[in-house]
């Protein structure tokens, strides 16, 4: 089943045209790299999926329903869900309150002062889950503040799959990490697809991660589709070659 069907957006800031008619398809249990050049409208079409910026033409279809017209929250409530180039957290909270936060909103407990016993421990449970799944039970008490860029990234990660989302868009979830690092942040990203079965879309500048995660790899360059295919395909064409691996066409 196709999750997620881009159709023909193009994106323009007055004369710039930041993305020109590109379309994208990604079915269920996928995991799929955007790759290009540093302006090629990477992030410009990834706001444009996750609705925060509206395309100037061109559709958007996500769980077989037309959102090319809904805001950001209602793709949520739709089941999108996202991480960003900088790290968005509450730092002055510790991991268990960051993630306590997400799944009372996930939950529908949002500005509640008070929890029943019973929704106190679901709540509870869920956040349990989710720290072992991004691998954080150590540091649950520690404020998220103190942890390392690779830890913050995976208490992000953790907002993110609080919502439970269909679909998980990871913005540069290696970037400004060390290799040691970046190895836990791709066994993280690997078995959230192989063993939790999330569609996942993610931008990405470290070639060896995407070519270590990727089942399929679409090419921007210059706002444009250059090339998409599988990373073997990706990796012996000359146009990409050229326009971004820095070799002659």
């Amino acid at each position: 089943m196709t999750l997620l069907q881009v159709e023909n957006v193009t994106k323009n800031f007055g004369s710039l045209v930041a993305v020109d008619q590109v379309s994208l398809s990604v079915a269920e249990g996928e995991l799929r790299a955007i790759i290009g050049p540093n302006g090629a409208g990477k992030t410009t079409f990834f706001n444009m999926i996750s609705g925060f910026f509206a395309p100037t033409r061109g559709r958007i279809v996500f769980a077989e329903k037309d959102v090319t017209g809904l805001s950001a929250a209602e793709r949520v409530a739709l089941g999108m869900a996202r991480t960003f180039q900088v790290t968005e957290i509450f730092p002055e909270l510790s991991v268990h309150g960051n993630l306590q936060i997400a799944v009372e909103v996930a939950m529908g407990y949002r500005f509640r002062p008070w929890l029943s016993r019973a929704k106190r421990r679901a709540v509870s449970e869920r956040v349990d889950e989710l720290v072992g799944l991004v691998g954080l039970g150590s540091k649950i008490d520690r404020l998220v503040g103190e942890l390392s860029h690779g830890d913050q990234r995976a208490n992000e990660i953790g907002l993110a799959l609080a919502l439970k989302p269909r679909l998980l868009l990871l913005d540069e979830p290696t970037a400004g990490m060390g290799d040691q690092e970046t190895h836990e942040a791709t066994a993280l990203i690997q078995r959230l697809h192989r063993e939790e079965h999330y569609t996942i879309v993610l931008i990405e500048h470290d070639m060896k991660v995407v070519f270590g995660l990727a089942e399929h790899i679409t090419v921007l360059d210059r706002g444009a589709l250059l090339a998409e295919g599988t990373p073997a395909e990706i990796g012996a064409n000359q146009k990409v070659q050229a326009a971004y691996l820095g070799q002659p066409a």
